[in-house]
């Protein structure tokens, strides 16, 4: 039995409203809240949290003295067509190395990697 259940992701930033936009633009859902914390809420899916964090830094990738932390893997029918999504709305490629594979890396606008996978 488990112990608990997975109420949200949350994920520092310095301007909440600013990454909860540029997820709802991948994921669809509606953005919730202003200020220090704001919430995106999608249908069918896990909800995310943006909290806005003083001094926020953001993680790089790949690079063992400086953790990624964590990232999110976003299921995609074409990899092609979400990429050109993805980048038109403030994401950044952090590796274009091997386009091959089934998945690609990216950062968000506030540099948290995210994969965009070939479902």
């Amino acid at each position: 039995m488990a112990v608990a259940k997975l109420g949200v992701v949350v994920l520092d930033c310095p301007d909440p409203a600013a990454l909860a936009g540029f997820y709802a633009g991948v994921l669809g859902g509606s953005v919730e809240g202003e200020g220090e914390w704001v919430d995106l809420k999608v249908p069918g899916g896990q909800a995310l949290a943006f909290q806005q964090a003083p001094g926020y830094v953001a993680p790089e990738w790949p690079a063992a003295d400086h953790s990624q932390q964590f990232h999110l893997d976003l299921t995609v029918e074409d990899l092609d067509t979400a990429e050109k999504e993805v980048l038109a709305l403030g994401a950044r490629p952090l590796d274009t190395e091997d386009r091959s594979r089934t998945w690609r890396v990216y950062a968000d606008p506030a540099g948290h990697p995210f994969c965009l996978c070939a479902c």
